[in-house]
């Protein structure tokens, strides 16, 4: 991605935004790691000119960029589409506002729910803010739109938001690179009637966001991103992002009007082709975004079945799509299930956990795994946080045996304050922190326990068990994730007291520490064949062909989690 100008090289949906961000002269980044906008930030951290950062959660980030756009110099804000939900405190006053210097909102929708809680249309969010956007089908379009997004943005004074789904920030592609633009600061001059939103304020400058959505509209009826091929004029296809490169490939000579400034909506560009044509069709993924917008503008068009509002399009999708039939099946396809890593550290605490017939309120990232079989050692998970207040709700209704689990990343992400809010209101219980040194399920990158930075340079680290005494919990205890009898001695006392604990359990990362230890074995004199060992869920435990167990001695770790569960000693340290 460092590389100079006038160069091809083969770039993600992610890269080719952050180079042509770069490429415009953007100065700031800031962002949280998340699926699928996480290599955005990781792609401009690599260029010395870009002050690039992870901060602790998606609205530090935004008011961050937001703040340095006010101040005068381009920046950018990108999250995955539940991360923009965390930041439309300021994303919605931020339109009012409006911009000094540019400012640019990514957010990556998740069609499909790849490694997602929802699979929300962030679409909608651009209407709703009343904002401008943008949505390119590729990743040379990505690059391309990000120039004209700051321009934009500085022109009509407002944030843009740019939206890609899961396949065009993931798709490769061939991107020349292009020369990085100078942009000089503006500098910052205080206009407390722009910048302070108090009521007056903002009503007036409420009234002027509606004038420059009109001026927007206008910008997008003559838009180059939206694009009207007239071939075949039997059908009419109205589509935007990658749903336009499947539909062309599966209709060739249909007519299209593709639109990639889709939103303030180009009312005279949408009736012109809709004349031009004899029948209109949409096709989008879940929302009928534009569907309704053709609607209330009084243009037929053949509606999708409302079963394509759940699940990503595919291309094999397309003729069921346009014949208006109902999806096949609104079952998600069938993959590979997902397991923790040979060695991961929380494995340990689930086991635990799952012994004691605890119920537990849990969180977003790789720990989430617990949920699933054997394991099957968490009941809840809604959203970043949750595991800590939801937690508290589950305590104060069903009594002692509730445990709350939350990551170190996640803890700092939004867990502080619901930690906070359960101290404060004389909540008892334990809370679990599984500190694996690491945000792991995003790629393993840094956070402000880990004392680095996005760009590697050492910073101070917030010392987890700290935080928590200044929060005002009862107790503390530091245990080894791996050691599951201390775990269970440490839970079964605390459970037992009429105070709030928080049990961290700290063991890094096998990704981030690719230490092994001498494996593990199994006695076949000492083998009853129970299986309990399997109930760990370790992709290195196998059940062989007599039933004995075997050691896939090339990926187990020597974590021994499952040397301390089985209670016949038949599983040993050391390898065969």
């Amino acid at each position: 991605m460092t590389k100079s100008a006038e160069q091809t090289v083969f770039l993600s949906g992610d890269e080719a935004l952050a180079r042509g961000a770069y490429e415009a002269g953007v100065a700031f980044a800031a962002s949280y790691p998340g699926t699928p906008a996480t290599e955005i930030l990781e792609a401009l951290a690599q260029y010395p000119e870009v002050n690039a950062q992870w901060s602790v959660n998606e609205k530090v980030a935004y008011e961050v960029a937001f703040g340095a756009a006010i101040a005068g110099v381009r920046a950018i804000f990108s999250a995955k589409h539940v991360g923009l939900n965390v930041a439309m405190d300021p994303l919605m006053t931020s339109a009012y506002v409006g911009v000094n210097a540019g400012f640019v909102i990514v957010t990556a929708d998740e069609p499909g729910l790849h490694s997602s809680q929802n699979e929300q249309d962030n679409r909608l969010l651009a209407k709703f803010a009343k904002m401008p956007l943008l949505e390119p089908s590729d990743p040379s379009e990505a690059k391309l739109m990000m120039p004209y997004a700051f321009s934009l943005s500085e022109r009509l004074d407002i944030p843009v938001i740019v939206r890609l789904t899961t396949r065009v920030a993931h798709t490769k592609e061939n991107i020349t690179l292009g020369s990085r633009t100078c942009v000089e600061p503006r500098g910052f001059k205080p206009d407390p009637a722009k910048y302070v939103m108090v009521p007056r304020n903002a009503y007036m400058r409420h009234i002027d966001l509606e004038k420059r959505l009109l001026a927007l509209q206008a910008e997008a009826e003559t838009s180059a991103f939206n694009k009207m091929e007239i071939n075949d004029p039997a059908v009419g296809i109205i589509t935007s992002g990658v749903s336009y490169l499947y539909a062309k490939e599966a209709f060739p000579n249909a007519s299209f009007l593709k639109l990639g400034f889709s939103f303030p909506f180009p009312e005279k560009l949408m009736r012109e082709f809709a004349a031009k044509v004899k029948e209109v069709l949409v096709i989008e993924e879940l929302e009928p975004f534009l569907e309704e917008e053709l609607a209330r503008l009084g243009i037929r068009c053949r509606a999708r079945h409302p079963s394509w509002r759940v699940g990503e399009l595919r291309p094999e999708d397309m003729i069921e799509v346009a014949a208006g039939r109902a999806r096949a099946s609104v079952e998600p396809a069938a993959s590979r299930k997902p397991v923790m890593c040979p060695g991961c550290p929380h494995r340990g605490v689930y086991s635990v956990l799952k012994k004691m017939k605890l119920t537990v309120t849990g969180d977003i990232g790789c720990y989430t795994l617990g949920a699933l079989a054997p394991l099957s050692a968490m009941q809840t998970c809604l959203c970043m946080g949750a595991g800590v207040t939801m937690f508290e709700g589950f305590r104060k209704v069903l009594g002692k045996n509730v445990v709350g689990i939350i990551g170190d990343g996640t803890f700092v992400h939004s867990g502080i304050a619901g930690l906070v809010n359960a101290v404060y209101n004389l909540s008892h219980g334990v809370l679990i922190i599984l500190d694996n040194a690491t945000t792991a399920m995003t790629g393993t990158q840094p956070h402000p326990a880990t004392g680095l930075t996005v760009k590697g340079v050492p910073t101070k680290a917030l010392v987890l068990e700290d935080m928590c005494k200044a929060c005002g919990v009862d107790n503390v205890d530091i245990v080894s994730a791996y050691d599951t009898p201390a775990i269970e001695r440490v839970l079964r006392e605390r459970l037992d007291q009429a105070a709030l604990s928080v049990i961290i359990a700290r063991t890094p990362c096998k990704l981030i520490a690719r230490t092994r230890a001498p494996q593990v074995r199994c006695n076949a004199a000492k083998c009853v064949k129970c299986y309990m060992c399997l109930n760990t869920g370790c992709p290195a435990l196998i059940k062989g062909e007599d039933g004995l167990i075997r050691i896939d001695q090339d990926i187990c770790v020597g974590c021994y989690v499952c040397v301390s569960t089985c209670k016949f000693g038949a599983l040993e340290k050391g390898a065969v």
